[in-house]
């Protein structure tokens, strides 16, 4: 089996219907302190920080990418899964996990890509919306799909409460296609 290093920043949802799956994950790696730090740790996953030092136009996005690099590959990881890890990270990751990058994304691709899909989504008013799974490259949400899984948009909807349904279908799909990689 492949070995699964996991990109997180956030709540570590996603992060832990990878664990509960059952999947090979060898490390998490977060860009600030979260709680997927937490979840790794209560499942005895190893976790690194590579703490971003910054979030202006000084942040140098190369040296953070050769960073998040060195630490997956102490961990000889074989496929990378980002599960909510809010970072765009340059060429180097993927020059070393060429076609071995996954992401998922809260709309059906390419519609709605970036970090404000939801928002994006009720805004246009498209009564349909999804979760995408997809190969991550240097084009932010732009790489080939492995799945993609319908969610309507109710009338009523606000963006938590329409982006929780979209997670939903993450939490389930994401951990399906990440199995079916790594058994290929």
């Amino acid at each position: 089996m492949r070995r699964i290093g996991v990109l997180a920043s956030g709540s570590g949802t996603i992060l832990q219907s990878l664990l509960d799956a059952d999947l090979p994950i060898v490390v998490v790696v977060v860009d600030r302190p979260c709680a997927a730090t937490e979840r790794a740790d209560q499942a005895g996953i190893a976790t690194e920080l590579v703490e971003r030092s910054g979030f202006g136009p000084d942040f140098d996005r190369l040296a953070y990418t050769h960073r998040v690099v060195d630490a997956l590959e102490r961990h000889r990881i074989e496929l990378v899964a980002m599960a909510g890890f809010m970072t765009v990270l340059e060429k180097p990751i993927f020059d070393a996990y060429p076609g071995s990058i996954t992401n998922t994304h809260p709309a059906l691709l390419p519609a709605f890509k970036g970090a404000h899909s939801v928002e994006e989504t009720l805004a246009a008013g498209v009564k349909v919306t999804g979760c995408t799974v997809h190969l991550a490259t240097l084009e932010v949400d732009d790489g080939p799909i492995l799945a993609q899984e319908a969610v309507p948009v109710l009338d009523d909807d606000t963006v938590d409460s329409l982006h929780e349904r979209i997670k939903e279908v993450e939490r389930r799909l994401y951990p399906q296609v990440l199995r079916e990689l790594i058994e290929q």
